[in-house]
């Protein structure tokens, strides 16, 4: 019992002060993110508060941290833009509000009709492309505020020329600031890792504008926030049908930064990340952040990250941040009026560029160049159409990358490793693998279904015309199962071959493959010898039906594999 209590009060310790610690991080960059969406800075401390308390009760992880990310941020700011281009704050409010209660109510509905599996039709090459691009539009989108300037936002490239042409009107005390921001940001990250450097730059600049009245020397500043914890807020019914295509994206991006946050940062002993919950945790974060005032939320990598460096093993460090953003709301709000909008975008800056991540994009190009030419798609595709826009064309990438894996299955001739009983596919680094003279082994992968039956049948096709054997042996040890149309093209296959005069045998089929080869009769009128326990006693049986140099008698084989 005692040690219990020992443990108890450790781990209340812990979470204590990563709770502090996280929250040091999580509110300054969340008041920032909700500039990022074009939307008051209160409502950064409300996302830090709600979905994060109610996350931290529902939540299969123990450490998570839920509120904006960079990349929900500026997909929320796309779409609101969209109902409320005028920026009326009761309409954008009222978006807000129904964007966030539909991305809750997605994820829910999600939840139940067990679509947990969607997260993971955005490929890993084509999320990078996809993550690098928002990376790049958050920078741009941030630089007239970190320079002190003001243009219209036409689209990315637009932007990048409207301000190298307005760079020489650029606020020199705005700069200074910005400056000065990042040199803190980045020095801190890069000297003192541990320490919450957004807070220390955050309280810096706050100080700097009272002392020196940074506001009446032409910065910027955030102005009002209203002191007190959020008031109720109703989504508009009316303005569901609009939102509705962007919050099936947030909602989408939100779940999968959820999984790959849990996920990164689970740990021996920890219960395991279950992603039904998961669905259900963050639905309700955002249902109950929709109507008091919050943004889309979700799981944040840098502010997990910041909770498990100092020492936190349970979701009490969340319930700790999320009391803090409440008494930051309750005592500091006149304080964080002070605040630069250039130390906003200097913070937003800094934590958006590890979102382009160079390295991946070398390592991606370094395996395979197909999948580097998508991650370079989806990123174009967000600068050039936009981030919703880019998160479907990113969806269509993956979905194309997954067809074209699959539409095409390797078809591999398959030799045997000389003085070794090994089969591997004919490739010039084994040259000297043994083949059988009148026998062709021929191996399929993957499953086989009617968007791949014909590619793998045109394959064999051409390879038996090419080799002219006696006996072709499919080798289906690489199959995993044969769906109808599939199944109709192999039997085609087969009495073609038949009629020009070479004998398929099918080896190694599995459980699956086998039996929908037995439904159909194919078995029948395969017999049993014609079907093989494996490629190997494909080559024995081959090799004992012919004579000392291998060569089979084939007339009497074809005819003894007929009866």
């Amino acid at each position: 019992m005692e040690r219990g209590w020992a443990a108890g009060l450790v781990w209340g310790r812990a979470d204590l002060v990563a709770g502090l610690t996280a929250g040091a991080v999580v509110i300054p960059k969340a008041m920032a993110y909700a500039t990022v969406a074009t939307l008051p800075v209160a409502v950064g401390l409300y996302t830090a508060l709600v979905p994060m308390l109610v996350y931290g009760l529902l939540g299969s992880s123990r450490v998570l941290s839920v509120s904006s990310t960079t990349t929900i941020a500026i997909l929320t700011g796309a779409e609101i833009a969209l109902v409320a281009p005028d920026g009326d704050p009761a309409r954008v409010a009222t978006a807000a509000a129904t964007l966030t209660a539909l991305v809750g109510l997605i994820l829910i509905v999600a939840r139940y009709l067990r679509l947990g599996f969607l997260a993971n039709f955005i490929s890993a090459p084509v999320l990078t492309g996809f993550k690098a691009g928002i990376g790049l539009v958050i920078v741009v989108d941030q630089l007239p505020k970190l320079l002190g300037l003001h243009i219209e936002k036409h689209g990315f490239f637009a932007d990048l020329l409207s301000l190298a042409r307005h760079m020489p009107e650029a606020s020199g005390p705005t700069l200074a600031v910005a400056a000065a921001t990042l040199a803190v940001l980045v020095g801190l990250e890069r000297f003192a890792p541990r320490a919450p450097a957004p807070l220390l730059a955050v309280g810096g600049a706050i100080a700097a504008a009272g002392l020196l009245g940074l506001a009446s020397r032409g910065v910027s500043t955030v102005g009002f926030i209203p002191t007190g914890l959020p008031s109720l807020t109703l989504p508009d019914p009316s303005l569901a049908l609009a939102l509705l295509p962007g919050a099936l994206g947030i909602a989408l991006m939100s779940f999968t930064e959820t999984i790959a946050a849990g996920r990164a940062f689970w740990r021996s002993g920890d219960p395991a990340i279950r992603p039904a919950q998961e669905l259900t945790a963050t639905g309700l974060a955002n249902v109950a952040g929709a109507v008091l005032g919050a943004m889309p939320a979700g799981g944040g990598t840098s502010q997990t990250g910041v909770v498990r460096v100092a020492g936190g093993v349970s979701q009490t460090a969340s319930l700790v941040t999320a009391g803090l953003a409440a008494a930051t709301m309750l005592l500091l709000s006149p304080l964080l009026g002070l605040l630069p909008n250039a130390t906003l975008a200097a913070v937003v800056i800094v934590y958006s560029v590890p979102l382009i991540k160079l390295g991946e994009f070398r390592d991606i190009l370094r395996v395979r160049r197909m999948e580097f030419q998508w991650a370079v798609a989806a990123a174009l595709g967000v600068l050039v159409f936009g981030t919703l826009q880019g998160i479907v064309a990113a969806i269509v990438l993956s979905l194309i990358g997954l067809g074209s894996q699959t539409a095409f299955p390797r078809v591999s001739i398959i030799g045997r490793k000389r003085g070794a009983d090994v089969l591997r596919p004919l490739s010039p680094e084994h040259a000297d693998d043994e083949t059988f003279e009148g026998l062709l082994i021929l191996r399929p992968e993957g499953r086989l279904f009617f968007l791949n039956a014909q590619a793998v049948a045109d394959r064999v096709t051409a390879l038996v015309r090419e080799h002219r054997p006696r006996v072709v042996v499919l080798d289906m040890s690489r199959v995993p199962d044969i769906e109808y149309s599939a199944l109709q093209m192999l039997m085609e296959g087969e009495q073609r071959a038949t009629e020009a005069g070479a004998v398929v045998w099918i080896a190694a089929l599995n459980p699956d493959a086998l039996e929908a080869v037995r439904r159909a009769g194919f078995d029948r009128r395969l017999g049993r010898e014609r079907l093989l326990f494996n490629a190997r006693a494909a080559i024995d049986r081959y090799l004992s039906a012919g004579d000392a140099s291998g060569a089979p008698a084939g007339d009497g084989l074809e005819r003894g594999a007929r009866e």
